[in-house]
This record gives structure tokens, C-alpha cells and sequence, in this order.
């Protein structure tokens, strides 16, 4: 049954976006109203248009404080600049209203055929969405080398696995698998695993295990039914969400939802398609679903299920599907098609496995700025980063030559993760971007400030150096890693 009184309308933030944006959105928009969804809409804009107006975000203020008002938003399609320009306004979103869970659901469909038809596929992929390479910081070092950041916290980890977890419990789930590069990126990727292992052991409802991300793209086209809940860092889920879409018709039909504490936005994560905008060919099956879980997210299970299974019933018949699931000249318009779901509603899908869904208890997280607390801190080391076109040896010779007297030794210089100083491999191709790790001779006086600032100073005289790291200990373990080759 719905939470609320069938009287209480919610206000909902409409977002359409652009090409076929329009199109889906009034087209789902039309099916929950004649559902009986009491959803309230306040539209607003947001993507090319905003771009277009110079708002470098893609969203302008009117549709945050939309956003911020309601705490629900549908949104369609929406295009970004590709390799240049602005930030993605889908980005944008998220991360102003730190929507930090992606959820995908992966559902065979009754009706659309692909070559995994039948295996009864039904797994979600839960994405970390604020932190990772997509915290979008990115430098270049040399007019010909760049570099981006990869930001993972502990906290958002553990964000992250509460979440995935919470959806588990909240569908009848079983179990949770943590999908990470670990074995490469020991510190990023390796807290994911370590952080999520240890969330997923506080719900003994829940078995877990932990799958190297790449293996876990090889078995979800392998064998997919084996799968309940897939947890992942950002990159990874959005390249293996996309994979596990395929599995079951595609992105034309994957629905999507971004949680966070305050805001939750639903959005068909395809394309904007601008070549069939306009002319009645779009499918709003994506936008459709994402919209049910939009009314699962307010409390509206009833409803949900209502419209679920006259899309459900839609697809079983094949009849009237737009063209891109239709058979070979059957395709229909996409209002055509809308009529069809909306002839269907209060019929129930025979063939689809019932699944009972409740409210995800998802964990409040408090406010203020989030610290690991730790008894040893040590400074050992500092990575000087420097843009060089001499060779390695006379790189590291002329940097052994400008430390000497100070309170550091050079250990290593690598060329692109690869040692090239005081040995180097001989099949490495070295580019002019070189880091340089000097090591501390003796424990520093307090944080070590001084002494770093001679050092740079030191290299600076020789030099372009471009940026330094800390080498760092936290209770007698390294907070960095090692280069290849490194002893």
C-alpha cells in the first residue's frame, strides 16, 4: 500500500533536458497521471540550453532551488560537452547536492530479446557518484603529459557500502559484492575493498565477496544470474553499469537513481538521440522505470507496482512497441506506444518474478568536516614531480648533486610509474615528466615544512618542477605506494 494519503500530492522537480528529453518526459508524465500518481511537477531546465545561456554548470539557479524545495527531481537526457568546455551538468548535480548513490537496476524484461534471454538476470550495480577520477581534477604537467586525480575517502567507501547494503536488506536480497582494481590501486580501489568488507560483515543477513573489477565485467557476460548486488567506485560503475544495461535490452530501457541525504534525483541515463528529436520515434521506456523507482523512493509502492506491470504487460504482448524494440516494421510512435501502457494499467505481468519492495533505510551521515583519527603520524619522505628532457642518469645525478648537504637523500626517479634511477629497465620508454623521491635522512622537526621548502628550493635552481607529495606513515603503515622496479 502507499505511505501517504492518496490526497497528498508531492511536488516533484521536472527536468525534460534535450533531444528527446521533452518527448519521454511528457510522454512518463502521461502514464503516471493517468496511473493515479499524486505527483505534483515544477519544471525546470537544465543542459544545452543552460550551456548556451553561459552558466558554465548547465544548471542554473532557478532549477537548484527547485531541486533544493522539492528533494525529488525526474530528469531526462541531458548533453555535455565532450573533451572540452564545461563540466557535465550531470556531474554538477550530483555533486551539489552530494548525491553520492547510483543505483542501477539490471531486470530481464519480458518481450525485449537479447542473446541473454532467459537467464533470469536481476541484479542492481550501486555506484559511489561524487568522489574518484569524477571529482574532475585534472593538471597537465608538461605541455605533453596529464595527470588527474583520483580522490577516494574512507567515509565515502563506507557511504557507499551502507547504501548498497540498506538496498539489499530493502529488496530481499542476499548478497553484496565489492568490485574493485585492488590489486593495481592498493591505497584507492584497495579501501573500497577493505571499508566494504567490513560494512557489508555488520548485516549478517547478507553474504558478500570481493571480485577484481575486471573479472567482474568477464562474469557478468559469463554468467550474470549469479549476481545480487554489485558496489563499485565511481569510473567502475558507471563503465560496468552501462555493460550490465546491455545484458537486458540496453540503455533505452535502464533506469537509474542518485541518492543522498537531503536529494534524490531519477534520470534515464541514455542519450539525448538530437537525430530523432522531435519526430515521435523516442522510447521513454528508460525514463518510465526510472520514474517508478522515483514513486517507490516517496512511498508510493502501490502506484510503482501499477505502472510497473502495465509496462510489464506491454512488453509481453509485443504489440505497439516504438521501433527500437519492435519487431523489424512494427515500431510504432512513441505515443502510440504511451496509449498501449496506459490501456494496460491494473493488469499484472504473469511473467515477471514478484519482488517486494520496502523503504531502503538508508543511514543518515552527519554534518562537518570527516577525519580519520590516528596515534603515529610520520613524514618520511617527499615526491618531488619534475619536467625534464635530460636522461634519467643525468637527471638523477644532477638531483643527488643539488640535495647534497640537506636533510634528504634521493632514493628513486621513475619515468611514468617506472624506475629509471639509480637502475632502469632497458625496454622503458621515458617521457619529460619525472618523479623524483627523496627520502628523509633524519626524522623531520614538526611537520617538516622547512625542510621541504629547501628542497624545492634546491631543485627549483635546475629544475621545472610541477608539484610535490608527502611520503607518509599513519600508525607504522606506508600511505604511499611504490614504483616498479623500487626496492
Amino acid at each position: 500500500m502507499d505511505s501517504l494519503p492518496v490526497s497528498q500530492k508531492v511536488k516533484v522537480t521536472a527536468i525534460a533536458g534535450d533531444g528527446i528529453g521533452a518527448e519521454v518526459m511528457r510522454a512518463t508524465q502521461q502514464v503516471l497521471a493517468a496511473a493515479g500518481a499524486q505527483v505534483e511537477w515544477e519544471d525546470a531546465m537544465a543542459g544545452a540550453e543552460a550551456f548556451r545561456k553561459g552558466i558554465v554548470t548547465g544548471t542554473p539557479q532557478e532549477t537548484l532551488d527547485s531541486i533544493e524545495s522539492c528533494g525529488v527531481a525526474l530528469k531526462g537526457p541531458l548533453e555535455t560537452p565532450v573533451g572540452f568546455g564545461e563540466k557535465s551538468a550531470n556531474v554538477s548535480l550530483r555533486k551539489i547536492f552530494e548525491m553520492y548513490g547510483n543505483i542501477r537496476p539490471v531486470r530481464e524484461l519480458p518481450g525485449i530479446r537479447t542473446p541473454f534471454s532467459g537467464r533470469g538476470i536481476d541484479f542492481t550495480v550501486v555506484r559511489e557518484n561524487v568522489e574518484d577520477l569524477y571529482a574532475g581534477i585534472e593538471h597537465m604537467q608538461t605541455p605533453g603529459v596529464s595527470q588527474a586525480v583520483k580522490l577516494i575517502s574512507e567515509v565515502g567507501c563506507e557511504r557507499i557500502a551502507e547504501l548498497a547494503c540498506a538496498l539489499a536488506l530493502a529488496e530481499g536480497r542476499g548478497k553484496v559484492t565489492v568490485a574493485t582494481k585492488a590489486n593495481i590501486l592498493k591505497q584507492t580501489e584497495g579501501m573500497l575493498k577493505t571499508v566494504g568488507e567490513r560494512v557489508v560483515k555488520r548485516h549478517p543477513a547478507l553474504t558478500h565477496e570481493h571480485m577484481i573489477v575486471d573479472n567482474c565485467a568477464h562474469q557478468m557476460v559469463i554468467r550474470p544470474e549469479q549476481f545480487d548486488v554489485c558496489v563499485m567506485t565511481n569510473m567502475n560503475g558507471d563503465i560496468l553499469s552501462d555493460l550490465a544495461a546491455g545484458l537486458v535490452g540496453g540503455l533505452g530501457v535502464a533506469p537509474s537513481a542518485n541518492l543522498g541525504d537531503t536529494v534524490a534525483m531519477f534520470e534515464a541515463v541514455h542519450g539525448s538521440a538530437p537525430q530523432i528529436a522531435g519526430k515521435a520515434l523516442a522510447n521513454p521506456t528508460a525514463l518510465l522505470l526510472s520514474a517508478v523507482m522515483m514513486l517507490r523512493h516517496i512511498g508510493h509502492f502501490a502506484t510503482a507496482a501499477k505502472v510497473e506491470h502495465a509496462l510489464y504487460v506491454t512488453l509481453e504482448e509485443g504489440r505497439d512497441l516504438t521501433g527500437d524494440i519492435a519487431a523489424p516494421g512494427d515500431g510504432v510512435s512513441t505515443w502510440a506506444y504511451v496509449e498501449r501502457v496506459i490501456a494496460n494499467l491494473g493488469r499484472t505481468s504473469a511473467r515477471v518474478p514478484a519482488r517486494e519492495y520496502r523503504p531502503i533505510a538508508m543511514r543518515p551521515w552527519p554534518r562537518g568536516t570527516w577525519s580519520r583519527a590516528v596515534a603515529k603520524r610520520e613524514l618520511v619522505g617527499v615526491d618531488v614531480f619534475i619536467e625534464s628532457t635530460a636522461e634519467p642518469q643525468a637527471l638523477g645525478d644532477s638531483l643527488v648533486a643539488a640535495v647534497a648537504g640537506s636533510r634528504f637523500s634521493l632514493k628513486l626517479v621513475s619515468s611514468r610509474g617506472a624506475q629509471v634511477w639509480p637502475v632502469a629497465q632497458p625496454h622503458t620508454f621515458v617521457v619529460d615528466h619525472f618523479r623524483a623521491r627523496f627520502m628523509f635522512i633524519a626524522p623531520p622537526a614538526a611537520e617538516g615544512s622547512a625542510e621541504i621548502a629547501d628542497l624545492i628550493a634546491r631543485v627549483g635552481r635546475e629544475h621545472r618542477w610541477m608539484h610535490v607529495e608527502k611520503l607518509q606513515r599513519f600508525d607504522g603503515a606506508d600511505g604511499f605506494t611504490k614504483d616498479q622496479g623500487e626496492g
